[in-house]
């Protein structure tokens, strides 16, 4: 009689997890669904993709500000960062451009980074005369939208690391070019020593 009672046991066990079991099914995770830009039958223009609605903003995408977000005000470049730079901001600046931009500019911005030793064409280095004298919203300009051989960095350097790159590249024409007294005027405002050690 036990065995009997274990078996039937045993029987009920088993319906029930088959019953519970045929529940989980893989339709969740085996969808129709359609690849990124694929072609349908299912939409009368042949896209699978769906075009932004009219009048609509997707969110992250609302940008007034136009000089932070496209370097220029009515078409001309901004002379100054439509964002506070501190030297934190410098510092990542100086991360972001040692990654992204001095492969080919080289470390020290004179166009001399590796793709040169490597044969290929080389960049404009931002230590001359023209780019020391360009307004800051070219440099953002130049990576948001690419400049002769160099192609856009938009899509992968966020547009206030952008003008963190063009804060260090500042910074760098000013470690080349900076007047001989600048050492002597930053020690009169910061009461701090001068270069030479001597105030």
């Amino acid at each position: 009689m036990f065995r009997n009672r274990a078996r039937w046991g045993a029987c009920l066990v088993l319906a029930a997890g088959a019953l519970f079991t045929s529940a989980c099914r893989n339709d969740m995770h085996d969808q129709p669904r359609y690849k990124p830009l694929a072609a349908t039958d299912f939409f009368s223009d042949g896209r699978s993709e769906r075009p932004a609605i009219e009048d609509t903003v997707a969110r992250g995408q609302l940008r007034i500000d136009q000089a932070r977000y496209t370097g220029k005000i009515n078409g001309k470049d901004v002379d100054y960062f439509p964002i506070q730079i501190t030297r934190a901001d410098v510092a990542r600046g100086q991360e972001r451009f040692n990654i992204y931009c001095s492969p080919c500019h080289g470390r020290l911005g004179n166009g001399r980074g590796m793709i040169v030793a490597r044969g290929l064409r080389q960049p404009p280095s931002y230590l001359d005369d023209r780019l020391v004298n360009a307004p800051v919203g070219h440099f953002f300009d130049v990576m948001t939208n690419g400049y002769g051989a160099m192609y856009s960095y938009a899509s992968r350097v966020a547009p206030d690391d952008r003008w963190r790159i063009a804060s260090y590249i500042r910074a760098l024409q000013l470690s080349e070019n900076a007047p001989a007294d600048v050492a002597q005027r930053f020690a009169n405002t910061t009461g701090g020593a001068a270069a030479g050690g001597t105030q």
